[in-house]
């Protein structure tokens, strides 16, 4: 096995030279319109679309010195990026950083103000110290479980061999963002809905835009598979994207590991206990049980343990559409160890490649948010909501370009426009067009600003064989 990843991982890589989309937009009131990116040739060869979703990690820390992506850049063999925990105190540079377990930085909207620091991207050190002072609680996004200095340490090939094997074999995305600047549940919310709000009522119209503290939290204990109701009323009425495939009779699954979040239900909150996590218990990881379209659409059992998705993935019998989710302890999620996410992710990516399904699938592998990383690009503004840091980000597929960087700017938001194009016909999640309005403030799959995963493919070329990579491959990471 060493020997195919020494093969797999010297394959040369390829610079994306990618023409800007045509764009189209569809006439006031159309009922339904036809994206033109629903016409490159050989998009429907993908039966089946698959995100991998891990957490909290920035592109720099995982890829800021793989070839011919945007990384780091160095000056005498050391970071040109030098920051400052506080103002009149010595610059620190960029680390390489092989400890399997670290703290990372917080990650809540006010803590991305400060990163970002007006475009400077400099706020990440002080953001990370500031976080170990004031708060004990690692699980918390506004907090950090080091000294905050592990912000600046980054990833090499020898600490995540199988990650950069992958991104040798197929295609490594070096401008995804997280398509809202801040914490997990707002960007959960995002992947499957394309928006994260506060809803007064369980009626769509109650909801306004919010990117931090989204309203109420779903009632622990909940266990919809039991037929037991919630406690409260759902948080979440506006519309997902699971409303649009159930209507275009699309089949999907949304694939969450049993065991812990990482994160405190209350993002304001220092100290709290953690919380576990099933399928069917509505949660910061797992928000579609808490949607009121879901329940009214009576497709709470498309919510299922990881177990389920990995034995359709062996027998051939994937639903169109997956999102799969980790538990805390294999998301590499801090304190979460970076070899359990890898080894978790690979036996994902191995079952899939072993399955029948194979010669069909497109996986897009990518982090949820930055986790308090340092990352050198910033940000687009492509409204008041993001774009956020970016992330790691990865299309895995026999159709894949090989040793292929994409240059795109993309975001999220691409995964459910791919989606829509391949499944359902380009159309959106639009409240003029969807028949279920909301008063979410754009439409995100059609920002111009937005790339096409649909460049990251070649059709034309015969479909690559699998190449499984070890489950636990040697690293130099240190414990």
């Amino acid at each position: 096995m060493l020997g195919l990843f020494l093969l797999v991982a010297c394959q040369p890589v390829h610079h994306a030279a990618v023409p800007r989309p045509r764009r189209r937009l569809a006439p006031p009131g159309a009922a339904q319109w036809r994206s033109p990116h629903n016409d490159v040739t050989g998009i429907h060869k993908i039966k089946h679309v698959v995100v991998v979703m891990q957490e909290n990690r920035s592109f720099d820390s995982y890829f800021g010195t793989f070839p011919g992506a945007d990384g780091i850049a160095m000056r005498h063999g050391r970071s040109v990026a030098c920051l400052r925990a506080a103002p009149g105190t010595r610059c620190h540079h960029l680390y390489v950083d092989h400890a399997d377990v670290q703290g990372g930085g917080p990650h809540g909207a006010p803590a991305a103000r400060v990163d970002l620091d007006h475009g400077r991207m400099d706020g990440f050190l002080r953001a990370g110290v500031q976080a170990h002072r004031h708060c004990s609680d690692p699980n918390d996004p506004e907090c950090s479980n080091s000294t905050g200095f592990d912000t600046l340490g980054y990833h090499t090939r020898s600490d995540i061999p199988n990650y950069w094997a992958l991104a040798h074999r197929y295609v490594l995305q070096d401008h995804m963002f997280e398509p809202v600047r801040s914490w997990s549940l707002p960007e959960h919310l995002w992947q499957v809905s394309e928006w994260s709000a506060h809803c007064l009522t369980r009626q769509a119209s109650s909801c306004s835009n919010a990117i931090q503290a989204v309203g109420r939290r779903p009632a622990p204990g909940w266990t919809a598979g039991t037929g037991r109701k919630p406690r409260r009323h759902p948080s979440y009425a506006w519309t997902d994207l699971t409303y649009l495939l159930h209507r275009h009779h699309v089949s999907w699954g949304y694939y969450v590991k049993p065991g812990t979040e990482p994160d405190c239900r209350n993002d304001q909150a220092l100290i709290c206990h953690r919380v576990s996590q099933r399928p069917f218990t509505p949660g910061i990881w797992n928000p579609l049980p808490s949607f009121v379209d879901v329940q009214q659409d009576h497709q709470l059992g498309d919510v299922n343990a990881t177990r389920v998705f990995m034995r359709r993935a062996r027998t051939g019998t994937l639903p169109a559409v997956s999102w799969v989710i980790p538990s805390g302890l294999v998301s590499e999620h801090p304190p979460g160890r970076v070899s359990a996410g890898q080894s978790y992710v690979t036996r994902l990516v191995d079952a899939v490649m072993r399955g029948k399904d194979w010669r069909s699938t497109a996986i897009f592998l990518a982090w949820d948010d930055w986790g308090g990383f340092y990352d050198h690009v910033q940000p687009p503004d492509v409204d008041a909501n993001g774009y956020g840091f970016r992330v790691p980000a990865m299309v895995i597929s026999p159709y894949a370009r090989r040793g292929y960087v994409d240059h795109q700017s993309l975001s999220f938001d691409a995964y459910v426009k791919f989606i829509e194009d391949d499944f359902l016909g380009g159309a959106r999640l639009d409240p003029r067009t969807d028949g279920r309005p909301d008063p979410r403030p754009d439409v995100r799959e059609d920002n111009p600003a937005l790339g096409n995963l649909a460049y990251d493919f070649d059709f034309t070329r015969k479909p690559s064989r699998p190449a499984p990579l070890p489950v636990h491959p040697r690293t130099t990471l240190t414990h």
